[in-house]
């Protein structure tokens, strides 16, 4: 189901600016860039507002939860393509020199992936499927890293055939199955990171030892296999930008331990982390310490998938019922999603979502200042048997809300959709209503 819309903006209008001082060089006016992006990125989030609610309106009102058949009051996303587009201007603008390969498992929504590709972004794949899902959108495997430093033998040879050279290991065994199946391959050796203060954390999963590089190199070496540089990952959602620069510290060690071997590394892959709410706190010292640390000749890329996606997605879902709790003070509601669906992300992704208010008595109240505040007290559940499938034990509502009522859920696009399951026999495929607030999105997804 699909709905577009438009912005007035241009792609132009959201390139960077530039002044020519009096000797005639040009001079790249970084305020002026940030000043005239930042009100074109207020104007098309404005207007994507507008056509969320304008979305989300047409479909609930579609909704007849009395004579609707099976499922036909299921949630739905509504997704901004033109916040993509956006956030990919911004990314350009604030760290120019880092290349993005989005990584697939955070939202693999094909159109999401359509627009990315004719951005021109690189991506982070993870299995033969993510593989195949990216290729099928004609992206060339050498704009793919097969970001998974312990891979299984047989997605090692279907590599190999698909010619997807560029991969990550973190240990000797990962080394010798390379060896004997793609030996051919662009290898990164991802290296362990402080990654305390993420959301989701890898270290303890992946990352090679800063003591155990060195031999890692020696042995690649013997195998005469092909090392082109180094990969950390600092954990999903950073905290801050500390332990990108600790980490661009130790992988600049490594690059001289493979220069002490004889080997030249050409590129240094800082992984994901990256956040919309701090995007601009991490880049103002990631980009100094790349330069402090690493010559122009080395190639950079990152694995953004959060930072691309969450703000991009809005979830609707239906109160399906309501119980009553008087000993409590409070009402139950049941939605027809939850953790076993969409909002898998409160188990995996550490996430708290607000509950806002959608519809009641006839409102439409989408934007409301007061639609996830108030002096009725609810928790809100999911559909499922299972008592863990909880949205919320304690929120705050303006109404007690009835059965039939919408409720809705911002920032929802990150590793929301991409981990949904059927358990219990519910929808595991919601729909999503696509609009556009950017026309720059539109002519990309149009070719």
């Amino acid at each position: 189901m699909t709905e577009v819309a438009t912005n007035a903006l241009c792609a132009s209008s959201l390139t960077p600016a530039h002044d020519v001082d009096g000797a005639g060089s040009q001079v790249t006016s970084v305020s002026r860039a940030k000043s005239v992006t930042s009100a074109n990125f207020s104007n098309g989030c404005g207007y994507g507002q507008t056509l969320i609610s304008r979305a989300l309106r047409n479909r609930v009102q579609q909704v007849d939860a009395y004579s609707c058949a099976a499922g036909g009051e299921d949630s739905f996303f509504v997704a901004d393509v033109g916040e993509i587009y956006r956030q990919h201007v911004r990314w350009k603008l604030n760290l120019p020199r880092v290349e993005p390969f989005y990584a697939v498992k955070c939202n693999p929504d094909v159109k999401i992936l359509k627009l990315l590709a004719r951005l021109g972004t690189g991506f982070d794949c993870a299995s033969k499927k993510e593989m195949d899902l990216v290729m099928s959108l004609g992206v060339s495997p050498s704009r793919i890293v097969y970001a998974q430093p312990c891979k299984a033998a047989s997605f090692i040879r279907y590599a190999a055939q698909r010619e997807l050279r560029k991969m990550t290991f973190d240990n000797a065994e990962e080394l010798y199955k390379i060896k004997r199946y793609f030996p051919s391959a662009e290898l990164l050796l991802r290296i362990v990171t402080d990654d305390s203060g993420a959301l989701c954390q890898f270290s303890m999963k992946y990352g090679a030892a800063l003591q155990s590089t060195a031999t890692l190199l020696k042995l690649a070496q013997d195998l005469e296999l092909n090392v082109i540089g180094v990969s950390f990952h600092v954990g999903s959602g950073a905290a801050g930008g500390k332990p990108f620069v600790d980490a661009v510290r130790s992988a600049c060690k490594v690059f001289d331990e493979a220069a002490a071997l004889g080997m030249t590394l050409s590129t240094l892959d800082v992984g994901g982390g990256f956040c919309d709410d701090n995007f601009e706190e991490i880049a103002g010292v990631l980009g100094p310490a790349l330069d402090a640390y690493f010559p122009p000749s080395v190639r950079v890329i990152a694995e953004p998938g959060r930072y691309y996606v969450a703000s991009a997605f809005t979830l609707a879902a239906h109160v399906i019922a309501r119980r009553e709790v008087p000993q409590l003070a409070r009402v139950m509601l049941y939605l027809n999603d939850g953790v076993y669906g969409n909002m898998n992300c409160i188990l995996f992704d550490h996430q708290q979502p607000v509950v806002r208010v959608l519809t009641h008595a006839g409102r439409f109240m989408y934007g409301d200042a007061e639609n996830s505040s108030g002096l009725v007290k609810a928790s809100v559940w999911g559909p499922t048997c299972d008592g863990i499938d909880c949205v919320t034990s304690e929120c705050n509502l303006p109404y007690v809300l009835e059965v039939g009522d919408w409720v809705y859920f911002n920032g929802f696009g990150a590793y929301t959709l991409s981990a949904a399951t059927g358990f219990n026999g519910f929808n595991d495929k919601c729909d999503v209503v696509y609009v556009c607030s950017e026309y720059g999105a539109r002519l990309l997804l149009e070719e």
